[in-house]
């Protein structure tokens, strides 16, 4: 890494290696992999108990009819496609077909359709994008939502037929094609509105293809092999839109549908997909390695063919504590006889969205690498922390019809503001990497006026409650004292308890559920006695954090600030006096 110091205290980190020429756009790898591999599988979907695939030959040939009905329905830059479905093969044949053609694609979180009460988000989405075509793949399913935003002029499609009844106007596709470039937007990605309405991120064809090609320079064993992914991140984030979707793209890879998700009920499906498909790359959240991890430990067979080729495994979106981090490393060894090696990356929706990664060997989590060719990563001082900014190709131009907002985004010297915060693995040795160093704005000061950091502080005591705490959020702003609260792991606590029936509010008030919290805080207590890492009281909470509300993302990330605006009853709960008896209060010994 290349390391400039100036006089104010900001570090400026780049690659020495210049980034390499890249793609115009997206669709020249489609038509690369079409024309020298057409019979290679490029997407599949489950199908029974194994996957309906469809070749990179096939693809080619849909994404260039579709692109054709969609330019005859007059869709264009101005009026781009809304995407509401989950992922699927034709979710994006529909996104592929729209970028294709210079038509943005913006696919949306199904939970704004699905799981919300009054659709607000979506409607105020809806309004922000002006779309000229809506695709929600089930009508039965997304009636409420669609009844809910229709608008003069809005056509909505359920299957993609609707667009290839007539024949392909090929010479228009081309033309259309031909004029799309490094400064086309190909989509628009939704932050998640935690701090008021969802923003449309820019995301051009520019940052989406020197991305990959950024990539491709630091892991180069993807041109070795082709790159077969099975996933489920949804497509309307970055991390499984762009960094998953088009790796597998840029380098002629598969990537399988994985219907599952991180959550009771549905990590099965998840099992179930990778014992249909052995991946050679795997991609999750800490929240979803969690849930998995039980069946790869339990299942020596189903441990084996998971690890059977894969070169590595890579966590994002939120801090993996240290705990699973050796718990992956045991299991990858009993599994296969080595250590798989674990990586990781950091960016964010704005910058498509490698900015960092890990592509040497570390020991430990929370590393998120160093700049990727053609990044500048800045460390500005601020309120005690490094603040994280960046300059590159792969950088977005601005929000949606915002540019108040997007005025804000950038500082004097056009580096973008991400309100991250890092610092290095060792100060004397920067080609060690960078650590996350949690959300500048989630960090707070008691009353004291000593700072408590909420992403360090958040991780540990993760690790030290064990798999009962599913994640927790960190009270105590202004006060003398700091609370958690807890959301519970739901299956681990009906394991401990010994009784799979039980609901959430029952576990929550279970005597041997409360112990297991409260001799977690202990043990984190007694390594962390200072007041701004001592935590005095917990509240396991009976309501699991709420997407449609902004609590958590689709990938699982907790949003500390909307949690404990949303919740402020349980944050008076936890840190009141006298304590209520629901209130778990760490023991004397442990808070000394």
């Amino acid at each position: 890494v290349s390391v400039t110091r100036r006089e104010d205290g900001t570090l400026v980190l780049q690659s020495p290696r210049p980034l390499e020429p890249y793609p115009r756009c997206l669709g020249e790898r489609l038509d690369h992999w079409a024309r020298v591999a057409p019979d290679r599988p490029f997407l599949g979907e489950r199908d029974g108990d194994g996957f309906r695939v469809i070749t990179y030959g096939e693809a080619r040939a849909r994404v260039v009819a579709v692109a054709s009905g969609l330019l005859a329905l007059g869709l264009g830059p101005a009026r781009p496609v809304a995407i509401l479905s989950d992922n699927s093969i034709d979710h994006a044949i529909l996104a592929l077909g729209a970028m294709h053609v210079g038509i943005p694609a913006a696919p949306v979180s199904p939970a704004y359709s699905l799981l919300s009460g009054d659709h607000a988000r979506l409607s105020a989405i809806v309004d922000l994008l002006a779309p000229g075509l809506v695709f929600a793949d089930d009508p039965a399913r997304y009636a409420r939502a669609i009844a809910a935003i229709q608008r003069p002029g809005l056509s909505v499609i359920h299957d993609l037929a609707a667009l290839t009844t007539a024949p392909v106007d090929d010479a228009a596709v081309a033309q259309a094609h031909a004029a799309t470039g490094p400064d086309t937007v190909a989509k628009v990605l939704f932050t998640s509105g935690s701090t008021g309405a969802p923003k449309g991120v820019l995301n051009t064809q520019r940052m989406l293809c020197s991305n990959q090609q950024s990539i491709a320079q630091l892991w180069p064993f993807l041109r070795e092999r082709p790159p077969v992914l099975v996933d489920w991140l949804p497509w309307n984030h970055t991390f499984g839109g762009n960094h998953n979707f088009n790796m597998a793209l840029f380098h002629g890879g598969a990537l399988y549908i994985d219907d599952g998700r991180p959550a009771p009920g549905l990590v099965e499906k998840t099992v179930a997909s990778l014992r249909a498909m052995a991946p050679t790359l795997y991609f999750n959240v800490p929240r979803g390695f969690d849930a998995l991890l039980p069946y790869l430990e339990d299942d020596a067979a189903f441990a084996a063919h998971f690890f059977s080729r894969l070169d590595l495994m890579f966590y994002a979106a939120a801090a993996l504590p240290e705990s699973l981090w050796r718990r992956l490393s045991d299991v990858s060894l009993r599994a296969c006889g080595r250590a798989v090696f674990m990586s990781s990356a950091w960016g964010a929706t704005e910058t498509a969205p490698l900015v960092t990664s890990v592509h040497f060997p570390v020991t430990r989590a929370g590393v998120i690498g160093l700049p990727a060719p053609g990044c500048e990563l800045r460390l500005v001082p601020r309120d005690g922390k490094l603040e994280l900014r960046v300059r590159g190709p792969g950088v977005t131009p601005g929000y949606l019809h915002r540019p108040d907002l997007t005025a804000q985004a950038f500082d004097e010297e056009g580096a973008y503001i991400t309100g991250d915060a890092g610092a290095f693995v060792d100060p004397d040795a920067p080609a060690r990497g960078v650590v996350f160093d949690g959300r500048v704005a989630e960090d707070f000061k008691l009353g004291s006026g000593v700072w408590v950091r909420v992403g360090s502080l958040r991780v540990d005591l993760i690790a030290a409650v064990g798999a009962c705490a599913q994640d927790i959020v960190i009270a105590g702003e202004g006060g003398d004292r700091l609370g958690a609260l807890i959301f519970p792991g739901l299956a681990a606590c009906r394991a401990l308890v010994g009784d799979a029936t039980l609901e959430l509010r029952e576990l929550v008030a279970h005597p041997r559920v409360i112990a297991e919290v409260a001799a977690g805080l202990a043990r984190h207590n007694a390594q962390n006695p200072h007041s701004s890492r001592r935590i005095d009281r917990a509240l396991l909470l009976a309501e699991p954090p709420r997407i449609d509300a902004g609590e958590i993302t689709d990938k699982g990330y907790i949003n500390q600030r909307m949690t404990l605006t949303r919740r402020a009853d349980a944050v008076v709960r936890v840190l009141s006096d006298p304590p209520g008896p629901e209130v778990i209060v760490a023991s004397a010994s442990a808070a000394s």
